[in-house]
């Protein structure tokens, strides 16, 4: 059973939150000062403690609360510790939490919100044990790989697709809108593929000038034009062996996408200003946010290439379709992060979750990840608020609902119907501008529309 540790001088204060925390299924216990509460956190290691700062000798300051604290922390650093201050003191109470404490509450004390504190205190408490006992026992891992964090129907397919090209050397295209993560899908199928002891050489074909390309990929003699005092490889060569990731392979120019359409016909090259053909062995990987299909039909991209780099297709679903996924990463990120920041933020007030899910992140995971970077340095609290995500307020708190009786799917659908009709206000009715805006593509914004009743 889950042992919880009241400790408290005042005897009415211990005897309303026992009986008030008596239908919980915790072994209560209680303290009145620090040395009976020391003893008793010793000999019964309760996983969640509530303590009063002022305790005897000191009931009107904090020092004996601090000192209770601290030795705590020291018997078991795991233990949570929600320390109980005055209503307007607030300075100790964020003390408190430096020097470790999981959480505050405020006198006089609100039972039904001290009861979500210590639910949450456990849980975490729970994960943690979990955590610990996975270290010692270690499963096996999830289909995928470490890094990826979903579970929702759309990244189980993902998952299972790895799993399957993984064991081959067949080019895998990986689409996807931008920030969906198609680098970190790249790097699982390089490690649990055979050539994982081998290179993984990435190439962002849309940041790298034109006239630099050729010698980009396939490297330069000495020679070789104005400037090339030095015999260069290029980064097809330092893949020899492992994978060549081809990132926004989709902004290639024509003459260029020539030029790599035959290296992956024969698996040799020619490096700029040389003439002898060198054999590579490598596995080549690409992903584009590009529409592809749109792309060829406008002759914008090479069919024959396409073919060629695409023998498995593999699509990565926008975070906003992810559902349950959202508050998944949410705690993934936040839990790595603190970690990083080295500060103890435990968790996403109510009003920060409905935020999370109600915006429709237009960049995806990648912006997930920054705005939860963003709330763990600017909190001041435990918990993160929706203030502290810095979420377009247009885009969050104009549209989440305030009726509690609304169902996710209604919730999310009005969402969408608010954010499809101000991208159409913000760009007067220019469908191809409001799509950019929000993030998505043109047919996707008019299917958009078309299910909200929507009209330009």
């Amino acid at each position: 059973m889950s042992r919880l540790l009241i400790v408290d001088d005042n005897e009415s204060v211990r005897r309303q939150l026992k009986w008030g925390l008596s239908k919980e299924s915790y072994d209560l216990l209680l303290a009145q000062d620090a040395d009976e509460a020391l003893r008793g956190f010793e000999s019964h290691r309760p996983e969640v403690v509530t303590l009063d700062l002022g305790l005897p000798p000191d009931p009107d300051g904090s020092s004996e609360g601090f000192r209770c604290l601290e030795a705590m922390l020291r018997l078991n650093p795991a233990a949570n510790v929600i320390v109980v201050t005055g209503h307007h003191d607030r300075e100790n109470a964020l003390r408190a939490i430096q020097a470790g404490a999981y959480d505050f509450c405020r006198k006089p004390v609100d039972l039904a919100e001290l009861k979500v504190i210590i639910n949450r205190a456990f849980y975490l408490s729970t994960l943690q044990a979990e955590a610990d006992a996975g270290e010692r026992n270690p499963e096996p891992a999830p289909p995928g790989h470490p890094t990826i964090v979903g579970d929702c129907p759309a990244m189980r397919k993902v998952f299972a697709t790895i799993e399957k090209v993984a064991g081959s050397d067949a080019p895998v295209l990986i689409m996807g809108e931008s920030g969906t993560g198609k680098e970190v899908v790249a790097r699982a199928i390089h490690d649990a593929s055979r050539r994982k002891a081998g290179p993984l050489v990435a190439v962002n074909c849309g940041a790298i000038p034109e006239h630099l390309l050729e010698s980009e990929f396939f490297g330069h003699e000495k020679g070789a034009f104005t400037g090339a005092t030095n015999k260069v490889l290029g980064k097809v060569e330092y893949a020899d062996g492992g994978t060549l990731f081809l990132d926004e392979v989709g902004e290639l120019p024509l003459n260029m996408q020539v030029k790599l359409l035959r290296f992956l016909q024969e698996m040799v090259i020619q490096r700029v200003g040389g003439r002898k053909d060198i054999a590579v062995n490598t596995r080549i990987v690409a992903a584009t946010n590009v529409d592809i299909a749109k792309a060829m039909e406008e002759g914008a991209f090479r069919v024959d290439l396409y073919y060629r780099i695409g023998v498995v297709t593999l699509t990565l679903p926008p975070l906003r379709e992810r559902g349950d996924d959202i508050p998944l990463l949410a705690e993934h990120f936040l839990k790595r992060m603190s970690g990083e920041q080295q500060v103890r933020v435990t968790g996403f007030s109510a009003a920060a979750e409905r935020a999370l899910r109600a915006y429709a992140w237009p960049g995806n995971v990648r912006e997930l990840e920054n705005k939860i970077r963003r709330a763990v340095i600017l909190t001041g609290s435990p918990r993160i608020d929706a203030d502290d995500l810095g979420l377009d307020p247009e885009t969050v708190a104009e549209s989440v609902p305030d009726d509690e009786s609304m169902t996710l799917k209604e919730a999310r659908n009005a969402v969408e119907r608010e954010m499809v009709q101000s991208a159409l206000r913000r760009n007067a009715g220019n469908i191809l501008q409001a799509a950019k805006a929000i993030g998505v593509s043109r047919p996707t914004f008019y299917d958009l529309m078309k299910k909200h009743g929507i009209e330009s």
